[in-house]
């Protein structure tokens, strides 16, 4: 079964109302059709090509198991979006975050959306600056003096950002990596770097016209970066768990009408067939963690 995506509920301010309608009216609440299929709305990011292979197998499994549950897509253009939408009940679960996020949305909107998978984990990198359509440099090392690094301005994603830069040797922060940080707590900056905070979804388009940039693994691939000529790449260590990206859904989930279809969502997921797919859309990018 192919994959049904629909438009994301902030990709055209235009439809905002028809697209909020059109989910008020097909609700978490709604009822089974009438072979007893369940549909269940998933929030993502970015459905691209590694994603759709993905959810694509685990669509596949739902099928050869008779699970009757089809898997309906909506794609958002704003990382603040995905879990309002489940908040709201305009989706039943999102794919696109971390522990780390998800704790913090939480925090800030005082929220208690719950981790209901854990799926995979993929480590950020810091990308060369590009000029003439190829990186200015081949060593983290040979960032100049003065230079400007590019890195996500969300607060999660920032502190990781800031993190991989002083794993990298270019800076020293004043909090544990356990705790958030911001540029405010760069204690030590040998090479007076500046750094620009960006939505995650600029920083690659920025390669053009910074020293660095750290890119988030979601749009590494549409934008046509190597992940494997990086400069450095985040290691796995003892505070990996923040990072694992994950399915969330309401705190309640289990108590609704679509717990069952979630529940084999979950199992259709956790296969070897995905773990497979996982490690080969991704040529390694990203690491199964179930």
């Amino acid at each position: 079964m192919k994959l049904k995506k629909v438009f994301g509920l902030t990709a055209v301010a235009a439809l905002a109302t028809i697209a909020l309608a059109a989910c008020g009216n097909s609700s978490s609440n709604s009822t089974k059709s009438s072979d007893g299929t369940t549909t269940v709305k998933v929030g993502v990011m970015s459905l691209s090509d590694t994603e759709e292979a993905r959810w694509n197998q685990v669509q596949k499994n739902l099928d050869e198991a008779d699970a009757k549950v089809k898997l309906e897509f909506t794609e958002f253009t704003d990382y603040s979006q995905p879990n309002q939408a489940v908040r709201d009940g305009d989706v039943d679960i999102n794919a696109f975050q971390h522990y780390y996020y998800l704790q913090n949305w939480n925090k800030e909107n005082n929220a208690d959306l719950v981790a209901v998978a854990d799926t995979y984990i993929a480590p950020i990198r810091l990308y060369s600056g590009t000029q003439d359509g190829k990186n200015k440099y081949t060593d983290v090392k040979d960032i100049p003096e003065n230079g400007t690094i590019a890195v996500p301005s969300d607060a999660t994603n920032e502190s990781r950002a800031l993190n991989l830069l002083q794993e990298a040797g270019l800076l020293k922060l004043d909090v544990p990596a356990s705790e958030l940080a911001t540029v405010a707590n760069i204690k030590e900056n040998p090479k007076n770097l500046k750094i620009s905070e960006l939505d995650a979804s600029q920083t690659a388009a920025s390669l053009t016209s910074v020293d660095a940039a750290v890119v988030n693994n979601t749009f590494v691939r549409e934008a046509g970066i190597d992940f494997e000529k990086a400069l450095f790449k985040e290691s796995i260590g003892e505070n990996s768990k923040n990072w694992y990206n994950l399915l969330a859904a309401k705190k309640d989930w289990k108590s609704s009408d679509k717990a069952d279809a979630i529940e084999k969502i979950i199992k259709a997921y956790h296969t070897d067939s995905v773990k497979k797919v996982i490690e080969e859309s991704s040529d390694g990018m990203d690491q199964p963690v179930w």
